[in-house]
């Protein structure tokens, strides 16, 4: 089955790449390693916010996982013109908006590494970090980077 068939199987649209809201690019490429920048979470078209420990639960921070997710496919689509080009999700860092005594960093990241592996199955498992900082662009709960290795 075709990455594109998994998608519509899950009913997930790709959206287009976001415009970057400061000095950088969407994604870069050198050899066959594609690196897209840190994509925060969005809900409805606007910034998901919250701050876990505080203002949100770690299950509603998985759904923008999983978000965040689907914009960096979206991404991924446009830098590569294929899905089915990609090898491997090689890495993926994320960034949780959290107080300092909440421990669940990893669990909001599954969202994201759990969709990596239903859209790629075993080309989706990848390396990955996951920790908590003290804010996020424009208050976003969660930002996502992810590197990608093409054939």
């Amino acid at each position: 089955m075709s990455v594109y068939d998994k998608l519509k199987a899950l009913h997930i649209d790709l959206p287009p790449v976001a415009t970057p809201a400061a000095a950088y690019v969407p994604f870069a490429q050198t050899g066959n390693l594609v690196f897209l920048s840190g994509h925060i979470a969005k809900k409805a078209g606007q910034v998901w916010t919250g701050q876990l420990g505080k203002t949100m639960q770690t299950a509603e921070a998985k759904e923008a996982a999983r978000a965040v997710a689907i914009d960096l496919l979206g991404t991924l689509h446009a830098a590569v013109g294929d899905l089915n080009k990609v090898k491997r999700i090689v890495k993926v860092m994320s960034l949780v908006n959290s107080s300092p005594d909440y421990t669940e960093h990893h669990l909001v990241t599954n969202g994201c590494s759990e969709l990596m592996g239903e859209v790629f199955g075993a080309k989706g498992a990848h390396a990955r970090s996951a920790f908590g900082v003290a804010q996020l662009p424009l208050g976003a709960c969660v930002e996502i980077e992810l590197i990608a290795e093409i054939s």
